[in-house]
């Protein structure tokens, strides 16, 4: 199956990865340090911006914004599965199917990711909102400050969310966003 993804050249988008069968592989904080690594290695040799991000056990929801005269955001997720699986000590091989042995794969990440192209402020907005909500929509949390794992801390400390944003009222996003 030919998958078509819009390729913007400096545009940002938001993207959904997935852990194999959504395995809770990130309840562990020595395997999102890895994740972190990955992304620090892959942001040194294939630069770009994380505008937002939050990493919950199953999956993580990220926004970029990719260098001026670069759409190659499939090469650098690429990158990052494979120096997260290759550097993580999980994953049970019983489990990998024919499939994934032939090709070489852990069974740590679904095959794909979805992404979809930032329209306009409005849409990156959105977006964010919907990153630094879903702790508390999956209910890991009651409020989006309550979890560690999200650059929803960063944006409180730059003056852009109250700390207690998402707090008291339950946000819905509808078909505002796209696919988790």
């Amino acid at each position: 199956m030919q998958y078509r993804r819009a390729k913007t050249p400096g545009a940002t988008y938001f993207f959904t990865l997935v852990t194999h069968h959504r395995h809770p592989i990130f309840w562990k904080s020595e395997n999102i340090d890895v994740l972190r690594e990955a992304f620090r290695y892959v942001i040194k040799r294939h630069p770009f911006k994380i505008d937002g991000i939050v990493i919950l056990p199953d999956h993580l929801h990220t926004l970029w914004t990719l260098p001026e005269n670069d759409a190659n955001f499939s090469t650098r997720w690429r990158l990052i599965k494979s120096y997260f699986s290759r550097n993580c000590p999980l994953s049970n091989p019983d489990k990998i199917t024919a499939s994934r042995k032939q090709k070489g794969e852990r069974a740590i990440w679904q095959r794909r990711f979805w992404e979809h192209q930032v329209r306009d402020n409005e849409d990156f907005v959105n977006h964010l909102e919907y990153i630094h909500y879903n702790p508390v929509h999956h209910q890991l949390v009651s409020a989006p400050k309550d979890w560690q794992y999200s650059s929803f801390h960063r944006y409180v400390e730059a003056e852009v969310y109250d700390r207690m944003w998402g707090a008291s009222d339950e946000l819905v996003f509808g078909d505002r966003i796209g696919n988790e």
